[in-house]
């Protein structure tokens, strides 16, 4: 993961590896278990076959990674992050040696053009410091035709379930933070960055001026979460 306009990527660094140990249990408790059948659907738009390369940046502990050799037991599965305590987690889970850790940052690629026949990210892109770099780094990593599919969170909208939203973002999640992860500034940050990111239709505008084809976006638990996907063009 890369840091948000105007932090420090040290500082967020530095919050990813506190709370690695309780980041996957509070991400299932903050969404009721959602993000579980979340990612199983973003490697199902990512269309897998036998033999695939698939890279999974931004992993974290590899819950994408895992589920990519759920659904295709030969794809060949790369998982990445700037986060090193995160994937230590990550590695310490039952077949972990079938995937290949690497230590990167999403704006600096460390692999050749058109390696990758699909690239997935979870929760990676609000976190980024310059996203159309992002973006354009992880265009340049596929595969002409090679699939893009990434789970990220919308700006909540302002409707009648706003209040009630709101109280969930900036008092339950930090007080489930500090109860659980021991650290509730970490989980105001995180809600924060949620409400500030770019609306669906601009994320999708963004991805087309990158240059992906056939781009579309699956809108999940009120608004406030999305599957966005793209191709790249042959």
């Amino acid at each position: 993961m890369s840091l948000g306009e105007g932090k420090h990527p040290a500082r967020v660094r530095a919050m990813f590896a506190r709370i690695a140990h309780r980041y996957d249990l509070l991400n299932r408790l903050m969404t009721g278990g959602q993000d579980v059948r979340w990612r199983r659907e973003v490697i199902r738009k990512a269309g897998l076959a036998p033999g695939d390369r698939i890279l999974d940046i931004g992993a974290g502990t590899g819950d994408l990674a895992f589920e990519a050799l759920r659904q295709q037991p030969r794809a060949r599965v790369v998982a990445a992050d700037f986060t090193l305590p995160m994937m230590q987690v990550g590695r310490r889970r039952p077949e972990s040696h079938r995937i290949a850790w690497v230590a990167a940052d999403t704006l600096h690629l460390p692999f050749p053009d058109a390696t990758f026949d699909a690239v997935v990210s979870g929760f990676l892109l609000r976190n980024v410091a310059d996203l159309p770099r992002a973006l354009a780094e992880q265009y340049r990593v596929l595969k002409p035709g090679g699939r893009w599919v990434a789970l990220e969170t919308v700006p909540p909208p302002r409707n009648l379930l706003w209040p009630f939203i709101a109280v969930h973002f900036r008092v339950v999640i930090p007080l489930m933070g500090k109860l659980i992860a021991g650290d509730a500034d970490a989980y105001r940050y995180l809600p924060r960055t949620s409400e500030t990111f770019r609306p669906a239709d601009r994320m999708l505008q963004m991805l087309r001026e990158t240059g992906f084809r056939d781009v579309g976006a699956a809108l999940r638990m009120f608004r406030t979460v999305a599957i966005y996907w793209g191709r790249k063009r042959n």
